[in-house]
């Protein structure tokens, strides 16, 4: 009788046992899961970060093209040319499109800003471009292309 009651233990134990394995397992396999996936999470942080901070650097180092194209204009330096054909050769590297609208091209909210409205002319069509604009090449506008706009 012993033996039986000792074996009867024996299988309960036995089945706790299988159960308390059966439940760590699922623990652990819960458990790497939020790890691939808090992994994932951070890299595509990680992303968005570097993304963000290019954006902050472009937009502050943009002007400084601006000021040396408008340098070359008046000086016509072979030098400051090739400076500047560097410069955008980087911003082309690193994903970065010139938004340079056209006089005539239709005005859109979305890639331009209109700083200055002028009679005449096809309504809501750019009349000239003031400032160049910039954007990522998926679509994120950096800076906006300041334009002159026609009113009509």
């Amino acid at each position: 009788m012993r033996s039986q009651r000792t074996q009867k233990e024996q299988k309960a134990q036995k089945n706790a046992m299988q159960e308390e394995v059966l439940i760590l397992r699922n623990q652990l396999v819960r458990t790497l899961a939020d790890y691939d996936n808090l992994r994932k999470r951070v890299g595509i942080e990680r992303e968005g970060w570097i993304k963000f901070s290019t954006e902050r650097f472009i937009a502050k180092i943009v002007p400084v093209l601006d000021a040396l194209e408008s340098a070359q204009v008046h000086l016509k330096d072979s030098g400051l040319a090739i400076v500047i054909s560097e410069f955008r050769k980087v911003l082309d590297e690193e994903g970065i499109a010139e938004i340079k609208p056209q006089s005539g091209d239709q005005f859109s909210h979305d890639e331009h800003e209109a700083v200055e409205s002028l009679k005449g002319g096809e309504r809501d069509h750019i009349a000239e471009l003031v400032l160049t604009g910039w954007r990522y090449k998926e679509g994120k506008v950096i800076r906006h292309a300041k334009v002159k706009v026609y009113l009509g």
